[in-house]
């Protein structure tokens, strides 16, 4: 009899150890739950705040091409008008 509470006992306490084992993936896996959901929320953010920079890069983007071609036409024009005084100013030059 004592054998067999012996042996009772043995399975007892392998069952409460599968348990615990059990209990402990358990608990391992919401800890890693939790951690996934942590960095996907963290990703989110940094994905919207770059979304946000982009916008705000374009937007500026945009004005710098706007700029850029505001001056490229007055920088031309002045070219332009610069080739006209000095073509106007060569027949002079060349009669003296």
């Amino acid at each position: 009899m004592a054998a067999t509470l012996e042996e009772a006992l043995q399975r007892l306490d392998a069952a409460v150890g599968l348990i615990e084992a059990a209990v402990a993936r358990r608990l391992d896996a919401e800890r890693r739950r939790g951690d996934l959901e942590t960095e996907l929320q963290i990703m989110q953010d940094d994905r919207a705040r770059l979304a946000m920079e982009l916008d705000a890069s374009a937007e500026r983007l945009a004005r710098m091409e706007a700029v850029a071609r505001d001056l490229g036409g007055r920088v031309g024009r002045a070219a332009g008008t610069i080739r006209e005084v000095l073509a106007r100013a060569e027949p002079a030059d060349g009669r003296d």
